[in-house]
C-alpha cells in the first residue's frame, strides 16, 4: 500500500475526551477516515502507517449538524469514524504524545500563577 493511498484512506486523529478515555482504559484509537473505505482497507492502512498491530476495528458514519449563521441555514458534511483496537502491547506514538502534555495539564504547570 502507497503513502498516497493511506493517507487517503486515513484523514486525521480524533483528539476528544471520549477518544482519550478509550485509549487509557481499552488501548482504543480513533481516526477520522475516508467514507468509502472499509474495514480491511483501514485496517492495512493503520498497521502500515503506524507500525501497530491492530485486533478490531469498528466503523460507524457521523451525520453532519444543522447550523445556521444569521439568516442562512446550511449543513456540515457526514464523515466516517474508525475506532481502531490495538493488540496488547501495541500503541501509536502521536496518542502516546498528548497523554504526556495531558498529564502535564493535569499538575497544573500549564496556568499561569
Amino acid at each position: 500500500m502507497s503513502h498516497k493511498e493511506i493517507h487517503r484512506i486515513i484523514k486525521r486523529p480524533v483528539f476528544s475526551e471520549k477518544s482519550m478515555t478509550l485509549k487509557e482504559n481499552l488501548n482504543k484509537v480513533t481516526f477520522e477516515v475516508d467514507r468509502d473505505a472499509n474495514k480491511l482497507e483501514i485496517r492495512e492502512a493503520i498497521e502500515a502507517l503506524l507500525g501497530a498491530k491492530v485486533k478490531a476495528v469498528n466503523t460507524l458514519i457521523v451525520r453532519g449538524k444543522s447550523k445556521r449563521m444569521g439568516r442562512f441555514s446550511g449543513r456540515r458534511s457526514n464523515w466516517k469514524k474508525a475506532v481502531v483496537t490495538l493488540a496488547e502491547g501495541s500503541s501509536v506514538a502521536a496518542f502516546d504524545l498528548m497523554d504526556q502534555f495531558n498529564e502535564v495539564d493535569a499538575d497544573g504547570a500549564g496556568e499561569n500563577q
